[in-house]
């Protein structure tokens, strides 16, 4: 078994919270072209590309392409105006000190997010100087569940996949990063990670030395 050397998290239930802008957001441009759009639809939206968001809110309903751009600028827009309201507050429980811990083992740290806004917000949170790589919805043209975003992070990690583990909230990103080679914990509900390889409620129910233990670190 290959040494675990590199840890990389997606943002958004992982290392912070922005789902609930991400729903005022989709339910704003929603409310304002008369979509139905509901907190489970938004559910559905978790861990996938804005374009493919987009494509799940519109449930078949087809439109110009010059239109598409036009709710995708109007919905980030609005995203962009929650934003302004985050602060290291916002950093979830444990975070702060798993990533402090992680770094005192030597691990190398990336982020894999579908988000666009993944370098902002954690400019805003302060992390952004903890991270070697940031992986994003600029990075690959395939984003989850296809394996693309996990294989460019540990790329730029200098670690192949099987050395890696991933901390996941979404059903897409854990099938990323399970596709990618990547050995894989899961953050939250067991409805959207149970296939993860372990499951936990956040970072602050485990430890670096606990997941090191896991995958077989010594």
């Amino acid at each position: 078994m290959s040494p675990i050397r590199g840890f990389i998290f997606d943002l958004d239930g992982v290392i912070t919270e922005t789902s609930e802008f991400h729903y005022q957001s989709w339910q704003r441009l929603a409310d304002e072209e008369g979509l139905s759009f509901t907190r489970e639809d938004n559910e559905q939206l978790r861990g996938v590309s804005r374009r493919e968001s987009l494509l799940r809110l519109l449930k078949g309903k087809t439109l110009p392409e010059a239109t598409i751009q036009d709710y995708l600028y109007r919905k980030n827009a609005y995203y962009q105006e929650y934003l302004h309201t985050m602060s290291p507050d916002n950093i979830l429980a444990g975070v702060h000190d798993f990533l402090v811990d992680a770094q005192k083992h030597k691990l190398k740290l990336g982020i894999g997010s579908a988000s666009r806004n993944a370098r902002p917000v954690l400019e805003k949170l302060d992390l952004l100087d903890m991270f070697e790589v940031i992986g994003d919805g600029y990075s690959v043209v395939n984003g989850k569940p296809a394996p693309d975003l996990f294989v460019w992070v540990s790329g730029g990690l200098s670690l192949p996949p099987n050395e890696v583990v991933v901390f996941e909230d979404a059903e897409a990103g854990v099938t990323s990063a399970k596709s990618a080679g990547c050995k894989t914990v899961g953050i939250g509900s067991a409805d959207n990670v149970g296939h993860a390889d372990t499951r936990v409620d956040g970072l602050h129910d485990i430890t670096v030395k606990q997941v090191l233990q896991l995958f077989g670190n010594v």
